[in-house]
């Protein structure tokens, strides 16, 4: 067996061996610490909360109000692709916390991501595609302007897209083998209630409930039109019936059937004082 003085003396002399073993150590031992790291770390991805609604509704102020824990944002662009922030809060039903102090070390705090998405009609398909696939989606946050709510043609696109939003998620909650998740609750914040021509929240409901009613009608009616077979309609209309299938209105309760829950509740962000607390602590209990 060599002495220590020989294995040095081999080392210390210039060879190809040594080399070798040299580059081995060198190069060998980054990549070896790497996988001896990857191995003991878990990273864990935080639920997430989906920003969803029309354009110019203040779903990016509200997330960068949320962000700054209470400094209102003179100014938001309109998003052109989805933007993430983690933020905590309080899992404490006890400490019922606002969003200005979601950074305290104090108490038990859960992360989660909340997801901006853009609500120009053609970017849309981008937010639904987050909605089909998202995996720990935990809940949806749909933003309205209900200053401009009582114009048809503000309230048409909204409740349109909020109608294929809900039938998305009571697909979800209804289907079966490995599509099949946890029903998703929906939140609609009623937003600009700082401002006169804003709708009060219930007038909100009641509003998107009618116009909801009456796409789910005239989708009924167009199916039934478009020379669909006898024996294939009936199922592909409930399939794309919203809600109690063959009812003749529309109203949020009727999620509850697929376990989904729906609020309306009012709020404002741009306003001297925005008033968003309501909306932090729906979002709180739920993640």
């Amino acid at each position: 067996m060599p002495t220590f003085a020989q294995v040095v003396a081999f080392l210390m002399t210039p060879s190809w061996p040594v080399v070798i073993l040299g580059l081995v150590i060198v190069l060998g031992a980054p990549v070896l610490l790497h996988i001896l790291l990857s191995r003991s770390v878990t990273y864990i991805v935080p639920p997430s909360v989906l920003l969803l609604g029309p354009r110019n509704a203040g779903k990016t102020t509200l997330q960068t109000l949320y962000e700054r824990g209470g400094q209102v944002p003179s100014a938001t662009h309109t998003s052109q692709s989805s933007q993430s922030v983690e933020l905590n809060a309080s899992t404490d039903a006890a400490r019922k916390t606002t969003y200005r102090n979601h950074d305290e070390s104090d108490g038990t705090y859960t992360k989660f991501l909340l997801v901006d998405t853009p609500g120009h009609g053609k970017l849309r398909n981008s937010a639904m595609g987050k909605l089909r696939r998202a995996e720990k989606l935990r809940a949806v946050v749909f933003v309205v302007d209900a200053a401009a709510l009582g114009e048809h043609d503000v309230l048409a696109p909204t409740a349109q897209y909020l109608h294929d939003v809900l039938l998305s998620l009571q697909r979800r909650a209804t289907a079966t083998g490995k599509e099949k998740r946890q029903s998703v609750p929906l939140l609609v914040a009623a937003n600009k209630m700082d401002l006169f021509t804003a709708l009060p929240a219930g007038m909100v409901r009641a509003s998107l409930e009618a116009e909801i009613s009456r796409i789910r009608a005239s989708r009924s009616k167009g199916l039934l039109d478009s020379g669909v077979g006898a024996d294939d309609i009936g199922s592909e209309e409930q399939d794309g019936w919203l809600g109690e299938y063959g009812s003749d209105k529309f109203e949020f309760k009727q999620m509850h059937e697929f376990d989904i829950e729906v609020d309306v509740l009012p709020g404002s962000v741009m306003a001297e004082e925005p008033d968003a607390d309501k909306w932090w602590w729906w979002i709180a209990q739920r993640v």
